[in-house]
C-alpha cells in the first residue's frame, strides 16, 4: 500500500480519518489511474504525493464548509459535474460512502474510465452520466434533482454556475473549487447566480494543511427554480456568459 502519512496529516487538522477499508480503496483507484493514464489522457499529476495533495485531499476540502458537514452522513445527491477523471466525485464517495454520487462528462472513454473504478474499486450509489452540460441541465431526469453539485472545472464563475446551477434543488448548494483568490471573479458573477436562481453564500479561502497550496471554495445556495431559458444552447454559456 501506498505512503498515507501525508494524508493522514492533513485530514487529521480537518478531523477526518482513513479507515483500512479507505485506504485500500483509493490506492486501488490510484493505480487505475496511472494505468489508463499510459494510454489516454486523463490526467497530468500521477505522481502518488502530488495526487494525495492536488486530487485527494483537494476532493476532501470541501468538508471545511459547515453545509457539507451538517448534510454528509444524511445520504444525499451529488452531481459531479465535468468529472474527468472523478474528481471530486470518487475520493468524497470513498471517504462519506453515504453519498448518493453521480459523475458526468462529455467524454465517453473517461466514463469507461470512471466505470471500471466504479468497480474494481467496488462503490455503490455511483452513477455515470456520459453527455454536455448544457443537454443534461435541459433532462428532466435530472435537472434539479440533486442537494449538491460540485465541480473543479476550469471555467469562470458565471459559466460554470449556468452549468451547474439547475441540477441543483431549492434550498440545495452549488460547490465550485477554485484556485487561489477568486474574490474578484465571485463579485462578477453576482448578476448570474441570480439570474439563475442562486445566491452566494460565502467563499472560503484556505491553504491545505503543511502546505502552501492555496485554494477556494464557492458556495452558492439555490433559492428559486432555475428559469426554463438556462442552461442556454451548446457553447453559449462559455462564449457568452450571464453578466
Amino acid at each position: 500500500m501506498n505512503d498515507f502519512s501525508k494524508i493522514d496529516e492533513i485530514l487529521s487538522y480537518w478531523n477526518l480519518t482513513l479507515t483500512i477499508e479507505q485506504k485500500e480503496q483509493l490506492t486501488a483507484y490510484h493505480a487505475l489511474l496511472c494505468e489508463w493514464n499510459s494510454f489516454m489522457n486523463l490526467t497530468a499529476i500521477t505522481d502518488w504525493d502530488d495526487a494525495v495533495l492536488k486530487h485527494y485531499c483537494d476532493s476532501l476540502s470541501v468538508y471545511l464548509l459547515p453545509w457539507f458537514q451538517q448534510n454528509v452522513e444524511s445520504g444525499i445527491s451529488v452531481m459531479d459535474l465535468g468529472t474527468g477523471a472523478g474528481f471530486p466525485g470518487i475520493p468524497l464517495k470513498i471517504v462519506f460512502p453515504n453519498l448518493k454520487v453521480t459523475l458526468a462528462d462529455s467524454l465517453n472513454k473517461r466514463i469507461k474510465f470512471l466505470n471500471e473504478v466504479i468497480h474494481q474499486v467496488g462503490l455503490t450509489d455511483v452513477e455515470t452520466i456520459h453527455g454536455r452540460a448544457e443537454e443534461l441541465g435541459r433532462n428532466e431526469k435530472y435537472r434539479e434533482k440533486y442537494d449538491l453539485c460540485v465541480s473543479r472545472a476550469v471555467a469562470n464563475l458565471s459559466t460554470l454556475s449556468e452549468y451547474c446551477l439547475p441540477f441543483v434543488k431549492v434550498g440545495g448548494r452549488f460547490i465550485s473549487y477554485k484556485a487561489g483568490n477568486s474574490e474578484k471573479e465571485v463579485h462578477s458573477a453576482e448578476g448570474a447566480v441570480k439570474k439563475l436562481g442562486g445566491r452566494g453564500k460565502q467563499s472560503y479561502h484556505f491553504l491545505i494543511p503543511t502546505t502552501d497550496y492555496s485554494r477556494t471554495l464557492v458556495e452558492i445556495e439555490k433559492i428559486q427554480c432555475t428559469k426554463k431559458a438556462y442552461p442556454r444552447g451548446a457553447g453559449k454559456p462559455s462564449k457568452e456568459p450571464l453578466l
